[in-house]
């Protein structure tokens, strides 16, 4: 990953393209301040994000991942969220067996109308990696 500022953190978000997505730009396009900290992958459904792909962020760099996806009963593809549901709640119960805090991961349903729900919980789970840290501090690694 790059190289970013001394007060600026690596946040990895996987994004639905139909919901979340939109959700995000509605925020920029309506010009709610949101954090930098967040680098936003687009993914055709929220459950196309397999746990790898949080853990290997994790692992390889990124202090805190945030998955989003269509509300329950609203997805594209039917029942993708139902899946990563299911998935991304058993992950997050597994996370402290690898040494991470299960506050570095969030999951989320966001449509393309709440623009200022995608500010806010942004906001919120930006602050809330601020408080722990880096990941690769060598805080975590060490307990």
């Amino acid at each position: 990953m790059s190289e970013v500022g001394p007060k600026e953190l690596r946040i990895v978000g996987f994004l639905c393209n139909w919901c979340s997505y939109g959700g995000a730009d509605t925020a920029g396009v309506s010009r709610f301040k949101q954090p930098t900290d967040l680098r936003i992958i687009r993914v055709p459904c929220s459950g196309r994000v397999d746990p790898l792909f949080v853990v290997k962020a994790l692992l390889n760099g990124a202090d805190g991942v945030l998955v989003s996806g269509c509300h329950p009963r609203d997805c594209h593809y039917s029942d993708g969220n139902f899946y990563a549901r299911r998935r991304l709640e058993m992950l997050k119960r597994l996370l402290p067996f690898l040494g991470i805090d299960d506050k570095r991961f969030h999951y989320t349903w966001i449509s393309a109308s709440e623009g200022q729900r995608w500010q806010q919980t942004v906001t919120d789970f930006t602050k809330q990696i601020h408080k722990l840290g880096p990941l690769h501090s060598g805080k975590e690694a060490q307990q």
